[in-house]
């Protein structure tokens, strides 16, 4: 490209002034197509900002740091490559996800595996295509969350609550817990098992615990094991050690008001450790219980 430099005039001053205003270092008002005081100012202003030497021209340099620094979250399609792509929507990929609790190792601005991963368990666990794209479902996806993540920081620590402090919680959010398998089941049971022993009149239930079909009103949470296949639905891997409560309810607000309402909870495995299988079993019920019920707070 040809250096912009001062005194300059035409589309590619004013080109420049309007990325300098979109990232607030020039009033709108000063768009005007020359290059004078006000836009070296502005420019200077853009420097500092991302920490490289002030100048009076805008280079190739400078002008692929503007570009990197205007773009805003849905103007173009995030994935992997060499080189990286990088640039601010990235960064609001990233904090948007680390808020939601889909960390990516921090906030760099830079599209590179950490950041893909992220993306990839955050598609599966708003039932997404897990293609590690963001394009037009997952940019629609976090605008309908954007009160859970706009102006948050990341999620550092597990939210916890304890099923036990949650006696309205259980009484009033309608949830059917199923598997279709023996140990899914015998961890859907005892999750329900411990919910009436908090409070007689939970609404918490398993599906082998009710009397009449689920209705329409009442949220599905299927328990899985890895080998089994869901197609279109969200699904929450289990963790222990990050913020599972977080990623149950952003699933669960994902979810459109036409839209059924199931969502899968994947396990590890039928085996906690070295724990046996009712060991373990009871394990998950307490982990998982506590953080549905921190997600339903």
């Amino acid at each position: 490209m040809d250096t912009i430099k001062r005194n300059h005039t035409g589309a590619a001053v004013e080109d420049v002034q309007q990325r300098l205003a979109l990232i607030q270092c020039l009033d709108e008002s000063n768009i005007d197509g020359v290059f004078g005081p006000k836009t070296v100012e502005a420019l200077h202003r853009f420097c500092r900002m991302v920490g490289i030497p002030e100048v009076d021209e805008v280079d190739e340099k400078v002008w692929a740091a503007l570009v990197d620094a205007s773009y805003s979250l849905g103007d173009r399609t995030l994935y992997l490559r060499m080189p990286y792509l990088h640039g601010h929507d990235v960064v609001e990929l990233q904090r948007a996800l680390g808020a939601l609790g889909f960390g990516c190792g921090g906030d760099d601005g830079i599209f590179g595996a950490h950041t893909e991963l992220a993306l990839r368990k955050f598609q599966m666990n708003m039932g997404l295509p897990e293609d590690g794209i963001a394009g037009a479902y997952t940019f629609a996806t976090l605008r309908n969350l954007h009160h859970s993540w706009e102006g948050k920081d990341a999620v550092r620590q597990p939210e916890r609550l304890g099923f036990a402090r949650a006696a309205d919680v259980l009484e009033t959010n309608a949830i059917c817990l199923f598997g279709t398998q023996p140990f899914t089941r015998s961890v859907a049971s005892r999750m329900s098992n411990l919910a009436l022993a908090t409070n007689p009149t939970s609404k918490i239930t398993s599906a082998e615990s009710l009397l009449v079909p689920p209705d329409a009103t009442m949220t599905l949470v299927r328990i899985l094991l890895p080998e089994e296949k869901t197609t279109g639905i969200p699904r929450i891997t289990y963790s222990e050690e990050d913020s599972m409560a977080l990623r149950i309810r952003t699933a669960l607000q994902g979810l459109g008001p036409t839209e059924r309402r199931l969502v899968a909870v994947e396990l590890p495995g039928p085996v906690w450790f070295d724990a046996g299988e009712e060991r373990s079993a009871q394990h998950y019920a307490i982990t998982l219980l506590d953080a549905l019920c921190s997600a339903l707070q």
